[in-house]
C-alpha cells in the first residue's frame, strides 16, 4: 500500500482518529492490533478479532457470530477499510453481521432482498444528516444543481455526509466519475451539527445500528443514491456550476422518484 494514499478527502473524516494511530504503511494487521487495545464484542458476546482467511468452509458472517473472527486479507485495501469501519462504527457493524445471520436461518435459506440491502449498505453506505428538511428533500428528488449549487452554502453549514461503506472508502482512494453511494437520510437538530466529529459518529453509530437491526431497510432500493463527487468540497471540479450539467453522473429525477 502506498504511503501517499489520499486520505485528504473530507469523506475520510470518520476514520481519521484511527488512521492517526497507524503507521504510514499500515495494513489490516496494524488495525488488528488496535482492535486488541479497543475491544469490540458481538451481539452474543464474542470479542471481535481480525484473522487471515480460513479454509474450513464456514460462512463469513457465521464465523463472526460463532467466534468473533472477521476474515481479513493482508495487504488488501478493501479489508483494511472494513476493519477500520468496525472500529469506527462497532454497533452498526455488529447489527449488520447479526442481521445477516438471522436472515440465514434456517441454514441454507435462500439469500433474499434483506441480505442484499444489508450488503449494499455495508459496502457502499453513507449517511446524510441535516437540520434543514428541505435540503434532504432536494437530495431525495435528485435536484442536484438546486442542492449543490443554489444551496451550496447551506449544504456546508447545515448538512453532514458520513461514509460507512468500506468499499466506498476504497473507491475514494481513486475516485471516478459516477461514483455513487447508498444513502440513509436523517433529520437532526442544529445543536447536533455543533457537536464534535467524535460525538456525531458515536451517536450516529447507535442510531444506525437500531435502524438496520429493525429491518427498516428491506431492499437495496430503499436507500437513496448519492453521486459522491457532487458533494461540495470532495473534488475541485464541483466548484464550477457547469460540473453539475453532466446528467450521466447527476441523473435528474422527479418529485417522489424512487431510489434505484
Amino acid at each position: 500500500m502506498s504511503a501517499a494514499s489520499p486520505y485528504a478527502s473530507p469523506l475520510f473524516a470518520p476514520l481519521r482518529p484511527w488512521l492517526a494511530q497507524l503507521p504510514p504503511m499500515a495494513d489490516a494487521g496494524a488495525v488488528a492490533a488496535l482492535a486488541q487495545r479497543c475491544p469490540i464484542f458481538t451481539e452474543n458476546g464474542r470479542q471481535v478479532s481480525f484473522v487471515p482467511p480460513q479454509a474450513d468452509g464456514l460462512a463469513y458472517e457465521c464465523r463472526i457470530w460463532e467466534s468473533g473472527e472477521v476474515e481479513t486479507r493482508p495487504d488488501n485495501w478493501h479489508d483494511f477499510f472494513n476493519a477500520l469501519v468496525w472500529l469506527t462504527f462497532p454497533k452498526t457493524k455488529i447489527a449488520v453481521s447479526a442481521s445477516h445471520v438471522r436472515a440465514m436461518t434456517p441454514v441454507g435459506a435462500a439469500r433474499g432482498n434483506v441480505r442484499d440491502a444489508l450488503t449494499h449498505f455495508d459496502e457502499c453506505g453513507i449517511v446524510v444528516l441535516s437540520s434543514k428538511p428541505e435540503l434532504l428533500d432536494l437530495l431525495r428528488n435528485f435536484q442536484w444543481k438546486a442542492l449543490f449549487v443554489e444551496r451550496r452554502a447551506a449544504v456546508f453549514r447545515d448538512m453532514r455526509f458520513i461514509v460507512f461503506g468500506h468499499a466506498t472508502y476504497e473507491a475514494l482512494l481513486k475516485p471516478f466519475r459516477g461514483l455513487t453511494a447508498k444513502a440513509v437520510l436523517y433529520d437532526v437538530s442544529e445543536d447536533w451539527l455543533l457537536q464534535s466529529d467524535a460525538t456525531q459518529v458515536a451517536s450516529l453509530d447507535a442510531r444506525l445500528a437500531v435502524d438496520l437491526a429493525s429491518g427498516r431497510y428491506q431492499r437495496p432500493r430503499d436507500f437513496q443514491p448519492l453521486p459522491l463527487l457532487g458533494i461540495p468540497g470532495v473534488v475541485p471540479e464541483s466548484e464550477d456550476p457547469a460540473y453539475y450539467d453532466d446528467t450521466w453522473q447527476f441523473r435528474p429525477g422527479r418529485r417522489g422518484a424512487a431510489a434505484i
